[in-house]
């Protein structure tokens, strides 16, 4: 503004001097119009995001897109929420606690417009969470525009309607950090794609196989693959989506899930086999997909590749909190090979949240009790991830609470619910019920428990 104005007063000090009107006149009618908008536009929010050059939306010319279930959400008209009593209270003197919720494009159109994100932000923020996980790659594409998948994929972003013209993650980050919450993109697919997805159909080389040499698995209706995690030229990729997010966006964060490791029926790829074979002297892997020592071997090379990610996140920004929300350790490890516990163990986790999706609320706190749980929350803040419901399983707001309260008297860093959609839309429960039960939980403002505070300050 002040070089515009200084633009203005040299013209028309040289209108005087050369005494040209129409030079003078033409100052006059810029500054008007220059004024008139300036004043009819609101103030922005104050908000401070790295300045990192975004990638483009670029249009082209491919093949069809697969036909995928596009949702059709029903939003209820969410009750006017109380505004919470307004207290003092010093950040010294502030509760810390994890209140996370993921935001996916599975059964919710959350993130298909900038008003229905920045709606759920307002809600969440209203209600006193603090940290929001929404998708950044799932269906084989990016939701936001990566010059890595246009490179590999032939689509630098997701095509549904609500996402290709827009960076939604550019929105999500500004928007969030607006309203006070932490934005930690959920890398959800990791190494599975749909079937029928260009990244499959482009890249069968890096497909990995089924002891019967077959590539699909079925994931409820759904055809899915697995890329090969051992595949050098699949670990680049990954790698490069990774290195690139955290490059240009202000994020606080990257999460990984189970997703980070592969089926344990998978490996018997020819690439696979010959590197089992180069270091087991000529050796086959066994058939018996859960045989000890091939799994071990395979969840050894994934946590490699966990290491590998985790550094060239540092390299980047060595403030990007590394997330990880796995399921139990034995079903990670048995069936997805992934090892968190040793990962943790290894300092590659910086937060974590464990994904406890129980019904019988003895089960729900005999998980909390495990040993490895118990070990990890002696070292980095560990939360309870607590399913809020799904499309066709309701569950009941008194559950919710209940397991909450089990997570708070075993001081756990805090929660977070799967997922967005099912915290008032999609219930059984009337709308207003529900949230009053989550205001109730969250009655008060809370901290994000950063194990990284220290060193951002």
């Amino acid at each position: 503004m002040k070089k515009f104005v200084n633009w203005c007063v040299e013209l028309f000090s040289l209108s005087q001097q050369r005494r040209q009107k129409p030079a003078f006149l033409a100052a006059i009618f810029t500054l008007s119009l220059m004024a008139g908008v300036m004043f009819s536009v609101p103030a922005p929010a104050q908000v401070i995001i790295k300045t990192r050059p975004q990638p483009t939306v670029i249009n082209q010319s491919l093949p069809p897109v697969p036909s995928r279930p596009s949702p059709t959400i029903k939003t209820r008209p969410l009750p006017t929420i109380p505004p919470a009593q307004q207290q003092t209270i010093s950040n010294n003197q502030q509760l810390t606690e994890l209140r996370g919720v993921w935001l996916t494009n599975v059964d919710s159109d959350v993130l298909f417009s900038t008003q229905k994100l920045t709606n759920a932000l307002d809600r969440l923020k209203q209600l006193n969470f603090n940290v929001v996980y929404p998708a950044v790659w799932n269906w084989g594409y990016t939701l936001y525009p990566s010059r890595v998948a246009r490179r590999v994929i032939g689509r630098s972003v997701d095509p549904t309607p609500g996402l290709r013209r827009r960076n939604m993650l550019t929105e999500a980050v500004s928007e969030g950090h607006a309203r006070g919450l932490k934005v930690i993109p959920w890398f959800e697919f990791g190494f599975m794609a749909p079937a029928d997805s260009q990244l499959a159909k482009r890249r069968p080389q890096w497909l990995t196989r089924k002891v019967d040499g077959s590539k699909i698995k079925k994931e409820g209706t759904h055809d899915r693959v697995w890329l090969n995690p051992f595949n050098p030229q699949v670990q680049r990729f990954i790698k490069d989506l990774i290195v690139e997010m955290v490059q240009n966006y202000d994020i606080d964060g990257i999460q990984f899930d189970d997703h980070f490791g592969l089926p344990s029926e998978y490996g018997y790829d020819r690439y696979t086999v010959a590197l089992y074979k180069k270091e087991h002297n000529g050796k086959a892997p066994p058939r018996d997909n859960k045989n000890p020592e091939w799994v071990k071997w395979r969840a050894d090379k994934i946590t490699d590749f966990m290491k590998d990610v985790f550094f060239a996140i540092k390299a980047v920004d060595k403030n990007c909190i590394v997330s990880v929300a796995p399921n139990p350790q034995r079903f990670s490890y048995e069936y997805f090979l992934a090892d968190w516990e040793r990962w943790e163990r290894m300092g590659l986790i910086e937060d974590l949240i464990v994904q406890i999706y129980r019904n019988d609320m003895n089960v729900f706190v005999k998980e909390l009790q495990q040993p490895e749980v118990i070990a990890a929350k002696k070292h980095i803040p560990t939360s309870i991830g607590i399913i809020s419901g799904l499309k066709n399983k309701h569950v009941p707001v008194q559950q919710i609470k209940a397991q909450v309260k089990q997570v708070r008297d075993r001081n756990f860093a805090g929660v977070s619910f799967f997922f967005y959609e099912t915290l008032w839309n999609m219930s059984k429960e009337p709308s207003q019920q529900r949230v009053s039960g989550f205001r109730g939980l969250f009655s008060e403002p809370a901290k994000y428990p950063n194990l990284l505070a220290k060193s951002k300050s």
